[in-house]
């Protein structure tokens, strides 16, 4: 809010993430998200916020439709993630920078973020190594 000086609309903001997270119970839709490891120790919102969101990736790590990797902090890189991105697909690529949120849409860069995405898949690690990186952030809250 100071950085871009905009009004204080937290509640808002939390309920319209809370009202999205429907979709991973809703539907035919597959989410597949990678983490790097550092994610589960940044700490924005205080200790029991962050709390509260790895106790959340914990509940959800079983969900059908829904692959959680985690990029170990030691992992040996196949392509450094250089940038965050959401894929819809093979369709559209979003990317959200300090000041602007791109739309990618042509097709010969959308390959190189699913090449991209493929690589990074490469150095994370799921299921039950995934589900200790998280218990093993969560106690160092305590």
């Amino acid at each position: 809010m100071d950085f871009y000086g905009v009004p204080d609309d937290i509640d808002r903001g939390v309920a319209a993430r809370m009202e999205r997270q429907q979709f991973l119970y809703d539907g035919d839709r597959r989410y597949n998200v990678l983490l790097g490891e550092q994610a589960l120790y940044t700490n924005v919102g205080g200790h029991d916020v962050l709390r509260g969101q790895l106790d959340r990736l914990l509940a959800i790590l079983t969900l059908p439709r829904l692959s959680l990797g985690v990029i170990p902090t030691k992992a040996a890189y196949q392509l450094w993630p250089g940038n965050s991105f959401i894929m819809f697909d093979e369709r559209v690529v979003m990317v959200e920078t300090y000041s602007a949120e791109l739309t990618i849409t042509q097709p010969h860069e959308i390959a190189l973020y699913g090449k991209a995405f493929t690589a990074l898949q490469r150095s994370a690690v799921y299921g039950r190594p995934t589900r200790d990186l998280i218990a093993r952030a969560l106690a160092s809250l305590e």
